[in-house]
């Protein structure tokens, strides 16, 4: 696929030669030891306010655990373990990035030392950040018990609470595809629903989706002529992206490897292989039928008449839901996940733009006397209408070279325009971004800020505080943001090393100005 027109190319290849002192690297495995140890510290750290379940009595029953759970001093000290971990290793990935500068062929097996070196840490955590996993165990039971999760909540399960499923979702129903569904009950059975064995092989699924975006991203790059290495790095490396889908174990990490996949091959002329990975993935979580429309552009070619896209729409679309089909067919719920679309969109978050917007108009209102969250809401489907219209925009314009970049405007529109935004949800889009291009000024940047934001948040929002001593669960988190807070901050405005990257004018340093 042609480079997009408007994306810089990359730095030209170094020469090969000796690793260490080429021009370009400086000294990579400082930074990679660095994020190690804030691996390590986030480790730590969930042993003491990691989700636990109550069931997990052979993990209660750890000295280690026992201290740093159940006194206030090992509650204190977890939570800054996990929050200068946290901070310590968005550090070494911008480190790695200035310790890369130049971004040659040699420059990748530090990237996969690093994506490694900081994967394994997290991998041995207990869930941080989000207890979906323990959501998926109770999911799973529902499916070995014989019901329908697209009209049974698992609050159908008795021991629900004592495995650590959020009593918020317990009434819902399931949002997820057939595929997951099945993924949820094998391992139930294989695990007899035992949380600690089961949350072992949910890891290993994300993990399985973690290798798949480590693979077909640089691929993904490469046909956009953008450095692979660079959009690697911006993406799996990324703390961001690593504390989703490995630290907290989101299936997100499932779905986006397999539509990456299908869309690396439906780029490189293999389409039926590219809608079955697609399916896959939609099968996962059905969010990713937004690939569908581009997917049926590249099978009808560069340059195709409006009757032939249309016919290769109605095939793209006609494979996925036949297969699709298929699977209702065989576990006997049908389409039932599309009535449960709705299930995790029925709330907003302060900090989507939408949901903030969403609040000032609900307080205007109420304060006018008037109904302010009716008002609200009509803002609410407003901004979806809007980003159907950007989707619609993105699949009926728009140059053919730019396809993925305009799925990735397409996918933005479906994240930035609702009312609740979630880190993993922005997760999504840095791939497809990445290996079209994201240029090394105010696009950087907002990344930057970005990752640093929701890292911040994540480590002070979800904290498993034992409830019957002193140290709340209000002002652990008030201390894990101000201590993570704090460091974003002296990141930002005095680390000598990493301030230079939010100056408005900073570029790369060449390779003579390392230090």
């Amino acid at each position: 696929m042609p480079a997009d027109d408007w994306i810089s190319q990359m730095p030209a290849q170094l020469p090969l030669t000796q690793v260490e002192t080429q021009p370009g690297l400086n000294r990579p495995n400082v930074a990679i030891v660095q994020g190690f140890i804030g691996s390590l510290m986030m480790w730590m750290g969930s042993l003491g306010v990691g989700w636990l379940s109550l069931a997990s009595a052979d993990l209660r029953r750890n000295p280690i655990i026992i201290w740093l759970r159940f006194e206030p001093a090992g509650a204190v000290l977890s939570v800054l373990l996990l929050a200068v971990g946290g901070m310590l290793l968005i550090r070494a990935w911008l480190r790695l990035g200035q310790r890369l500068n130049g971004w040659s062929d040699e420059t990748r097996p530090y990237i996969m030392k690093a994506i490694i070196a900081w994967t394994v840490p997290l991998a041995a955590c207990l869930p941080l950040f989000s207890r979906d996993v323990f959501a998926y165990i109770a999911q799973g039971q529902v499916m070995v018990a014989g019901l329908n999760p697209y009209v049974d909540g698992y609050s159908q399960i008795s021991n629900y609470l004592q495995i650590g499923a959020d009593d918020l979702w317990a009434q819902s129903a399931t949002p997820y595809g057939p595929v997951f569904l099945w993924i949820e009950e094998g391992i139930v059975r294989i695990t007899g629903g035992n949380p600690d064995t089961s949350i072992i092989l949910f890891r290993v699924v994300a993990l399985i989706g973690v290798a798949l975006c480590v693979y077909f991203i640089p691929k993904l790059a490469e046909l956009h002529s953008i450095n692979a290495n660079r959009a690697l790095w911006l993406t799996a490396a990324n703390p961001l992206f690593l504390i989703n889908f490995v630290a907290a174990i989101h299936n997100d990490s499932l779905m986006i490897g397999l539509a990456l996949a299908g869309l690396y091959f439906s780029a490189t002329k293999r389409p039926l292989l590219g809608i079955l990975l697609i399916t896959l993935s939609v099968g996962v979580k059905p969010i990713t039928l937004i690939f569908l429309p581009f997917i049926g552009l590249m099978w009808a070619g560069k340059g195709a008449s409006w009757p032939r896209k249309f016919l290769y729409w109605f095939m793209t679309a006609g494979l996925c839901l036949g297969i699709l089909w298929l699977m209702g067919l065989v576990n006997t719920f049908g389409f039932g996940w599309v009535g449960a679309l709705s299930t995790p969109g029925s709330v907003w978050i302060w900090y989507a733009p939408i949901g903030f917007i969403g609040l000032v108009i609900a307080t205007l209102g109420n304060a006018l006397g008037l109904s302010g969250w009716d008002l609200a809401n009509a803002f609410h489907t407003l901004a979806r209408v809007a980003s159907l219209v950007i989707i619609a925009v993105q699949v009926f314009r728009g140059d053919h070279s730019r396809l993925v970049r305009r799925l990735a405007f397409a996918f933005a529109a479906i994240v930035l325009l609702a009312p609740m935004i979630q880190s993993w949800y922005v997760v999504w889009l840095i791939p497809l971004f990445a290996v079209t291009g994201i240029r090394d000024d105010w696009q950087v940047k907002f990344m930057y800020i970005t990752v640093a934001f929701f890292m911040v948040y994540a480590i002070s929002d979800q904290l498993d505080i034992f409830p019957y001593f002193d140290l709340s669960l209000a002002v652990a988190r008030q201390v894990a943001a101000l201590v993570a807070l704090g460091f974003a901050l002296y990141l930002v405005f005095i680390d000598p090393s990493t301030k230079v990257l939010f100056r408005r004018r900073y570029s790369p340093l060449a390779p003579g100005q390392l230090h």
